[in-house]
Parts: structure tokens; C-alpha cells; sequence
């Protein structure tokens, strides 16, 4: 599918996503040499928009693992269909079959429930399909050894059923938002690329790609007001994502520019926390921000 970085930046640009060179090089590299690709970065940056972008531009599915705090392996790779496999029994018991045929019958693939790593290992399409390991970081220990394993050969033993192996390896795209410190040995199988906040250039080049109909101007100004409020010390700092839903939401309001008044009413926005919402407000009221805030973004535009 991907013969050059250049056809990797040329199909992420064709599904609205823009990509640094950077980013085009390691995803051209997790595909050609078929290593999983752990991204890092503040919350918002578009890590897992990468995988979904990936997936759609190669037209094949995302297969997604969200993780947090005491996921195992019966979320993650598989668990039996208890239920139905009772009924069965219930069913054979009543047509007098074998108990022995009976029990060999319930501890097949058809009683088996599939989680996303088992799906992405059986996956059977023409295309590799795209397996995104969300937030890894919320996970334990315990699930990132679970992870070595598949990762490294890519299959698993049901003892009921024997080993089940992958034909095409998947894109492999594990995210981490580094709430804690991810063990080397899983690093060490990946490649590793960081995604940093864009620049005001970037942002306003995704803003106007991902929002149709919006003015640059207006693009412009959200882009270097975020850039701008980045710079104070807020428990979460606004990312890419609430820049988009700050512009999307400013041209369902009409609004051709920022002022105060267009700032105090979409604030929530912006700022998802009540601490930082009460910090930009005490911010806000200082003259000398405000005015600075604004006659920046506004300067800097023209």
C-alpha cells in the first residue's frame, strides 16, 4: 500500500489528516518492517486519530483496545460464551448425546467470544487490519506482560482449542498519554515516535482542513489564542481536539472573530476542568492578560 513516505503523507492528507515528516516516517516504517508503533503525547494531540486515519487510508478495519486499571486477558485476547455453552449442555442433555461428543463440542471457535487482540490476530481480510492499543499507560504491569507476548510472535494457546496464529500481522499502534512510565521491554519491540503540540502554523492548517467553511481569519486567531493559553499552567492543557470543537462551535455561533465576550461564553470549550476554568477567569479579569491575550492574537494575524 505505502511505497515512500511521500504516498504515507499523500494518503493521511487525502482523509484531512496532516501530518509532520516525522510522524509520515516512523508510520512509513511501522508498515514496511512490521513493528508496533507506540505513540506518546499530551491528551488531544491526535494520537488516536493517527490510528483511525491509518485504518481508513488503508481501507481496512480499526480494531480498538481501550485500556485502564486491571484490564486482563478475558478483555483482552478472549473468554468462552458461558451462557450459551450451559444451554447447549441443557440441549444435549435433553437429545441424549454423548457427554463426552458434548464437551468437545461446547470448547469450539463458535462458543468462543473474540476480544480485540484475538480479533487481530484472526483477522482473515485482504488487508492487514489496523490494531490500536489505546492509553496503554492506564493499564498494570501484569496486561503489559500479556502484551510482550502477543506482540512478539503474534499468537496465542487456547489450551481447548491448541494455538491460534496470525496470518497477516497487523498495524500495531499502542498510545500512551505518560500518566506512568511504560516498561522498556515493551519500548524496546517498538518503534517510538512523540507528538508534540502543532505549532500556530500547523493548527490553523488543521483547523481549516478539519472544519469546513470556516474563515481563515478566524482559523488564525483560534490557533494562536490556544497556542498562547498553552503557555499557563493548567492541569489539562487544551489539545487539538478542543481546538477543533472551539472552532466548530464559533461557526455554529456565527462568530467572524474572538473578543471577550465570545471567550467568556465558550470557554467550556477550551478549558475541561472546573480548576482551570476558575484560573483563566481569575486571568481573565486582569486587564493586562486580557488585553495582551487579544492584541497578540490579532497582531500577529495581520
Amino acid at each position: 500500500m505505502f511505497d515512500s513516505i511521500e504516498s504515507v503523507e499523500e494518503s493521511l492528507l487525502s482523509q484531512k489528516y496532516i501530518p509532520d515528516r516525522s510522524l509520515a516516517t516512523v508510520l512509513y516504517l511501522a508498515w514496511s518492517l512490521k513493528k508496533p508503533l507506540f505513540l506518546e503525547g499530551e491528551p488531544g494531540v491526535g494520537k488516536t486519530e493517527t490510528a483511525a486515519v491509518m485504518a481508513r487510508a488503508l481501507g481496512t478495519d480499526l480494531i480498538r483496545l481501550q485500556c485502564y486499571e486491571g484490564l486482563d486477558a478475558n478483555h483482552a485476547l478472549y473468554e468462552w460464551n458461558y451462557p450459551r455453552q450451559i444451554l447447549q449442555i441443557k440441549l444435549g442433555e435433553e437429545c441424549g448425546t454423548d457427554p463426552q461428543m458434548l464437551g468437545r463440542t461446547i470448547f469450539t471457535e463458535e462458543f468462543l467470544i473474540k476480544r480485540p487482540l484475538l480479533q487481530a490476530i484472526l483477522s482473515s481480510q485482504e488487508r492487514e487490519p489496523v490494531l490500536l492499543i489505546d492509553e496503554v499507560d492506564r493499564s498494570d504491569e501484569e496486561f503489559e506482560a500479556l502484551l510482550l507476548e502477543v506482540l512478539s510472535d503474534f499468537q496465542i494457546s487456547i489450551p481447548e482449542i491448541g494455538t491460534l496464529k496470525a496470518v497477516r500481522r497487523p498495524l500495531v499502534i499502542l498510545t500512551s498519554n505518560r500518566t506512568r512510565d511504560i516498561h522498556d521491554a515493551l519500548k524496546r519491540r517498538c518503534l517510538y515516535h512523540w507528538i508534540d503540540y502543532p505549532t500556530p502554523e500547523k493548527e490553523r492548517e488543521i483547523i481549516a482542513t478539519r472544519i469546513p467553511g470556516i474563515a481563515q481569519d478566524l482559523a488564525s486567531q483560534v490557533a494562536l489564542f490556544m497556542h498562547r493559553v498553552r503557555n499557563e499552567d493548567f492541569v489539562k492543557r487544551p489539545g487539538v481536539a478542543e481546538s477543533l470543537d472551539w472552532a466548530a462551535a464559533l461557526l455554529a455561533l456565527e462568530r467572524t472573530a474572538l473578543d471577550e465576550i465570545t471567550v467568556r461564553e465558550t470557554l467550556g470549550c477550551i478549558l475541561k476542568y472546573r480548576e482551570d476554568i476558575l484560573q483563566f477567569q481569575e486571568l481573565w479579569k486582569r486587564t493586562e492578560f486580557r488585553e495582551s491575550l487579544l492584541s497578540d492574537v490579532l497582531e500577529k494575524l495581520c
